[in-house]
Formats: C-alpha cells, sequence, structure tokens
C-alpha cells in the first residue's frame, strides 16, 4: 500500500495544540461493550472541544487485541464513525490516532487496518519490545512509518514500558513520517532526553511534543525548553496533551489549554503553580499512584461512572478494581478542588449523547 502522509489541516491543528483524551472502553456488567455508552464518551469529548482521539491505546485496554476478546477492529471502527458524524456536522478538523503495539508483523497489521479505516496517524508503543536494541527499535519504527504517520509514544515502565535514550529519540526523530512524539515517562529526565533528542535531530520544527505526563500537565505546557542542536539555541515548546487524565474532565483540559495559550493569561506564575499541584493532586487520586497505578483505569471509569457517561467501572479482567482507599482519595479530590471537574457540562448534555 502507499505511504500516508498527514493533510495539511490535520497537521496544522496538530501542531496548534490539542487537547487529546485517550478513549477508555465502555463495558456492560457482562464485560461486553456497551455501545451505547461508548459513543457518549466520544460525543462528550468532541463537544467538550477535544481536537482529537486516541483509540486502542492503553486507557482503552490492550487487552481487546485478544481473540477471544476482539474488540480492536470494532472500537476503532465505531470511533470513526462518530468521528464522521461529528465532523460532518461541525466541519472542525479531528485528529484521529490508533494504538499500535506488538512486534514488527503484529504493529504493521494493526497500522494498516488503522489506514484503511481512515485514521489519521498511530500511536506507536514499543512496550512489547522490551529488550531490542535502538537499531532494533528503529527499524520496527521505519517499517510503520512506511504505512502512515507515526506518533512516538514513551510509556512509563509502571504501566508496561520501557527505557528509552537520548540516542534512540535522536534517530526515531529523523525518521520522516514521524510527525510527533508523546512523552510519558513520568519522569523529568526521561522527558528531557525526548525533547533533547527532538532538538538534536534537526527536526524540530517539524516534530510537535504531547505531554502524557499526567502527573506534571500543566507545567509541561506552560515550559519553554531552550537547548542546543549543536550549532544554535533552539526554542521548543509542547503544544498540547494526548492524555488519560483529559478522557476526565475533557471541557476544563479544553479551557486549561486555551488559557496556556493566551499568554497575557499566564504571568501569574504563583496561580498557575498552585493550579499544576492540585491537577497532579486529582491524578494521583485517578491513577493511583498510592498504589504503584494499579487503579488508574478503573479511577478513570468510576469519575466517568459518577458522571453517568459510564453504567459502571468494568474493564476486560475481572480483577481489576478500585484499589482500598482509592475511592475515598477521589471523594477528596473531588471536595478539595469543585472547580476542576465538568459534572455540570456533563449533566446538561448526557441524555442527548445516550440518544
Amino acid at each position: 500500500m502507499n505511504q500516508l502522509v498527514l493533510k495539511t489541516e490535520k497537521a496544522n491543528a496538530l501542531n496548534s495544540g490539542l487537547v487529546i483524551p485517550a478513549l477508555p472502553l465502555a463495558l456492560n456488567k457482562n464485560r461486553k461493550m456497551d455501545e451505547r455508552r461508548q459513543r457518549a464518551l466520544l460525543r462528550y469529548y468532541l463537544d467538550a472541544g477535544a481536537g482529537g482521539l486516541a483509540v486502542a491505546v492503553h486507557t482503552t485496554q490492550f487487552a481487546i487485541r485478544l481473540p477471544e476478546v476482539g474488540l480492536f477492529r470494532p472500537i476503532l471502527e465505531l470511533a470513526k464513525e462518530e468521528h464522521v458524524r461529528y465532523v460532518e456536522k461541525n466541519n472542525k478538523p479531528i485528529v484521529l490516532i490508533a494504538g499500535v503495539i506488538g512486534q514488527t508483523e503484529q504493529a504493521i497489521q494493526e497500522a494498516r487496518l488503522a489506514a484503511d479505516l481512515g485514521y489519521d496517524a498511530v500511536l506507536l508503543s514499543l512496550a512489547a519490545m522490551r529488550d531490542a536494541s535502538n537499531q532494533a527499535l528503529l527499524d520496527h519504527c521505519r517499517a510503520i512509518a512506511d504505512i502512515m504517520p507515526v506518533i512516538g509514544f514513551y510509556l512509563q515502565p509502571a504501566v508496561g514500558g520501557r527505557k528509552l535514550d537520548v540516542d534512540f529519540w535522536r534517530e526515531f526523530s529523523r525518521i520522516k513520517n514521524v510527525v510527533a512524539i508523546k512523552m510519558a515517562p513520568f519522569n523529568r529526565y526521561q522527558t528531557l532526553d525526548v525533547i533533547r533528542g527532538v532538538i538534536e535531530s534537526g527536526r524540530a520544527n517539524e516534530i510537535v511534543l504531547y505531554t502524557g505526563n499526567d502527573d506534571n500537565i500543566l507545567i509541561d505546557l506552560l515550559t519553554e525548553f531552550k537547548m542546543s542542536d549543536g550549532n544554535n539555541i533552539v526554542k521548543k515548546r509542547i503544544a498540547g496533551g494526548l492524555l488519560g487524565h483529559w478522557a476526565v474532565w475533557t471541557k476544563k483540559a479544553v479551557e486549561l489549554l486555551e488559557m496556556v495559550k493566551h499568554e497575557e493569561v499566564t504571568q501569574d506564575t504563583r496561580h498557575l503553580l498552585t493550579l499544576a499541584a492540585q491537577i497532579t493532586d486529582s491524578n494521583s487520586a485517578f491513577f493511583d499512584t498510592a498504589n504503584n497505578f494499579a487503579g488508574c483505569i478503573t479511577g478513570i471509569h468510576e469519575v466517568l461512572r459518577r458522571q453517568g457517561l459510564l453504567e459502571g467501572i468494568w474493564t476486560l479482567n475481572e480483577n481489576e478494581v478500585l484499589s482500598p482507599g482509592q475511592k475515598e482519595e477521589i471523594d477528596r479530590v473531588y471536595r478539595a478542588y469543585p472547580e476542576l471537574n465538568d459534572d455540570a457540562f456533563v449533566a446538561g448534555n448526557l441524555d442527548r449523547w445516550l440518544t
């Protein structure tokens, strides 16, 4: 098949900085996909102002690919249907991203399916290649980039990722069809490795950075990085976020990113640092940092359940539940930071989204 490239209007949108929620999987009590609520979730994100959707990613649960589950293609198709429905009505470019995982053969098959279904780019996880050399990883990435645009993904080891050094990111960034990188190592040093690699690659103006650091969202968005490319000092910003955290309270995330883009609003440093800490504290409850992220998916589900978007917090793994004390932590951040939630927005639109 011919290599797909990112269309100009989608590239411009991605470069402008978008809120891109990582899509959760809506299940019923029998642990089968709840199509009605899955569509409601997608409608919620789009009506909230999200500029992109990331589907079949960690938050959607990697187990959707298991033969006995068989939800990889159905969830991609359903999201594409809602994407088309929204774009036809609103004439707004929405960047549609498919998660791609596994060894090269599997990743190629998944990327080809995403291309066939009309997705714009793939978010490429390298977690399955835990012991591979940089050269093997780069060959793998080139094989996927030959199919369609690639968004790199630095996934934190606590949820299955692997360490990737600055040498990898420098060479990865030189792959022509790499258009963006999602940085989610939850580690400042490793985040800087990515940024340095992009700048030293010579493609800093061509590759857009997105935060996946759910523990440091606002600081990432506010920071202007300055590093040498070997000859000159290059400035680089993180444009937006592709986040599991932004799968909840999404309307407020859109407002937050718009605030960051208007620099005159971001001069009160102490206020912004306070807000950054409040967001991180909320994320700690949702992602269950007290238990090494064991409840990160169920925590997101619990917030969506409270809002009425999900019927329950079921996942494909029946042993995956809220951790002891996690519900109380979510209660606490709801009480402590009521201005951060978008419950009123959801309540005002839920019936329409569920129709």
